[in-house]
């Protein structure tokens, strides 16, 4: 323990707190934030809408209604225990589908009425609005000179081309949200809080191992550099405890510990270090019309040029639990031979990789960088009211 007086030790300095004028600053920058994200995804919203409406379809049955919302409601409606057997032979169980979206799916749907996928989507809304500020939280703490640079990450965020998933009942946005707000807590040493979030991360998704590996790195700093305490203590061992007590849980329900990974397989995921995906991109690029294997090849190069860039001190530099859940997250994503349609949404959590693009943006003069945001914005709108409309997240 930190004795007072200790020769050798110093204590860790208290969690910063912004002066009264700081303090105004970055809640107009998170306000900022807020109004420029809720602007693109409404933007997005409605270009579904009208799409859809041309093509005789509903985009609120596309946002709540298809794909893996019908398995998060079937958890609420019937529990878990279903297994579909696909055509291609391949056994698909709801285990592979993580709890706190549909537990509270059902408790919304009894506090509203609302019917489970409608409650689907306003988790969804509430939470992609709590990623939103827990981003520019993030950002602002590891970039607290650039107060434009959180602002920025967070509209990247919002313009992503697969931006409309954040506003489908998908379990993204409320994986972010926890992701980030527990990465805050640890940068401001607020260790129980830090572990609480990271649990719950761990109930909403697999990578929620990114979230509890980075507070576990942060504890571990903070331990070495300064002592231990109770709360540090108690962070570090409520961070897995989420996604370590589901995935027993499902080892038990099947009588295998590993039961969970059975799980996986059923479904075609595995980590094979990143072949099957370099073989995809390489099929693509090597067939007409080309350019799909470019342009993913490409996106995969930005991906690892922001994730680099966050290590050097020109870059900006992040905390290192910050580069830890992020650089998980993308390993995770890039690295399983599931199938390759997801990995865009795969990838949404990733949002370390936006800083030092949001950086490079900061030194644009204004009106180039609302520019290019504008323009990241209207292709997202555009392409995400295509992508629901034809083949859609898998």
């Amino acid at each position: 323990m930190l004795t007072a007086g200790h020769p050798t030790r110093r204590r860790l300095p208290t969690r910063r707190r912004l002066p009264a004028r700081g303090g105004q600053e970055a809640r107009r920058g998170l306000l900022a934030a807020l109004g420029a994200y809720v602007a693109v995804r409404a933007t997005g919203l409605v270009a579904l809408a009208v799409w859809s409406a041309a093509n005789g379809k509903s985009a609120v049955t596309l946002l709540s209604r298809r794909w893996d919302s019908l398995w998060y409601v079937r958890v609420v409606d019937q529990g878990y225990g279903y297994v579909l057997t696909a055509p291609d032979g391949r056994r698909l169980s709801d285990l592979a589908f993580f709890p706190l979206l549909p537990w509270l799916e059902r408790s919304v749907s009894w506090l509203t009425g609302l019917a489970e996928p409608d409650a689907g989507l306003l988790v969804s809304a509430v939470a992609s609005l709590a990623a939103a500020a827990g981003i520019h939280a993030v950002v602002r703490r590891s970039v607290p000179d650039r107060p434009d640079v959180a602002v920025a990450a967070v509209v990247l965020w919002a313009a992503l081309p697969v931006g409309i998933v954040q506003s489908m009942a998908y379990s993204e946005s409320l994986f972010t949200a926890l992701a980030a707000w527990s990465l805050c807590c640890a940068l401001d040493r607020r260790w129980i809080a830090a572990g609480l979030l990271a649990s719950a991360a761990g109930l909403t998704r697999p990578i929620g191992l990114a979230v509890a590996c980075a507070v576990l790195v942060a504890t571990g700093t903070a331990a070495r550099r300064g002592g231990v305490s109770a709360r540090l203590v108690a962070g570090a061992v409520l961070a897995p405890v989420g996604a370590a007590a589901y995935v027993l849980w499902v080892g038990a329900r099947r009588g295998s510990l590993f039961g969970y990974l059975d799980v996986q397989k059923g479904w075609g995921n595995g980590f094979d270090g990143g072949a099957a995906f370099a073989r995809f991109t390489g099929g693509l690029a090597a067939r007409p019309p080309y350019v799909g294997g470019v342009l993913l090849a490409a996106g995969v190069g930005v991906l690892l040029w922001g994730y680099v860039r966050g290590f050097r001190d020109g870059g900006p530099r992040l905390p290192l639990p910050v580069q830890v859940y992020t650089g998980i997250v993308l390993a995770l994503a890039l690295c399983s031979s599931g199938y390759f349609g997801s990995k865009p949404r795969l990838l949404m959590p990733a949002f370390g990789v936006l800083v030092p693009v949001a950086a490079a943006l900061g030194r644009l003069r204004v009106r180039w960088r609302v520019a290019v945001l504008a323009v990241c914005a209207l292709g997202a709108t555009v392409y995400g009211a295509f992508w629901l409309n034809g083949s859609g997240p898998p």
